[in-house]
């Protein structure tokens, strides 16, 4: 077990199996030292535990979990370009969208959800940049969807 998974573990978390692209799509591709992961909904095997609007339907602290969860199955797609999340030197880029209401204004709060969890098992390396956007609208009408852009060591 690396030793990233085993800080999972730790965490009481294991990574999910990657998702099935919804489209003409990869989970996550490498460029050089880069892995570029797509849009991660909060799949929790093959289904969503919510819908809708942040700030409507979802609250805050509902999303904010749901952002861990995107930030885990990003993590899962990385491995599966990079056979081993050990590899991962450092958490680049963080991109995440949150499907809110007209009124809602806390996205950074629940991007904060994947931001944590990745400091969380990434410690230093999972320090990143990040932009945090609010939508009308997601893929399956998810409350919230994350990217990740790591760097991977040789």
């Amino acid at each position: 077990m690396s030793a990233v998974e085993a800080k999972l573990a730790e965490l009481g978390l294991q990574l999910p199996r990657v998702a099935t692209p919804a489209g003409a799509y990869v989970p996550a591709l490498r460029s050089g030292p880069y892995v570029y992961t797509a849009g991660q909904v909060p799949l929790v095997d093959g289904s969503l535990p919510l819908t809708g609007k942040v700030g409507a339907e979802v609250t805050p602290e509902e999303a904010k979990d749901l952002a861990r969860t995107c930030a885990l199955n990003a993590l899962a797609a990385v491995k599966s370009v990079a056979g081993d999340l050990d590899r991962v030197k450092q958490v680049v880029k963080v991109l995440g969208f949150v499907a809110s209401a007209p009124d809602f204004t806390g996205q950074p709060g629940v991007i904060n959800g994947a931001s944590e969890l990745l400091g969380e098992v990434l410690g230093d390396k999972g320090v990143h940049a990040r932009s945090a956007v609010g939508v009308a609208v997601l893929p399956l009408d998810a409350p919230v969807e994350v990217e990740i852009q790591v760097e991977l060591a040789d």
